[in-house]
């Protein structure tokens, strides 16, 4: 499994922390310093099923400064992965990668489920 995540961030240290008593194996990427491209986040997104908005950080800050939340609904999906891959910043973390799925920030019960069993 892929473990995408911002190191300081405390859902995805919790998150880590989750993988690790629950014995999964992971190869860890740091978002910020290894940003996804548009291939992976397009391949991501399909894989989840979720709209692509979960995609998004929307409580970061450059999401803010950028003032997407105005702006987002006005863009392509095309446009919109673009912008994801240009800062790590802006996607939502941690997200999880696995064969059949992709889990985008930790809720621990949705991991069990998807993960565990």
């Amino acid at each position: 499994m892929l473990f995408v995540c911002y190191p300081k961030c405390s859902t995805c240290m919790k998150a880590k922390k989750w993988l690790e008593e629950k014995g999964v194996e992971y190869e860890l990427r740091d978002i910020k310093a290894d940003n996804p491209t548009e291939e992976e986040l397009k391949t991501w997104w399909e894989k989840s099923g979720l709209p692509l908005k979960r995609f998004f950080n929307t409580s970061g800050n450059l999401y803010k400064e950028m003032k997407l939340k105005d702006r987002l609904s006005k863009m392509s999906e095309g446009e919109q992965i673009a912008l994801l891959a240009t800062d790590g910043m802006l996607v939502k973390r941690p997200i999880l990668v696995g064969r059949d799925t992709v889990l985008v920030g930790f809720r621990e019960k949705e991991w069990e489920e998807k993960i565990l069993l």
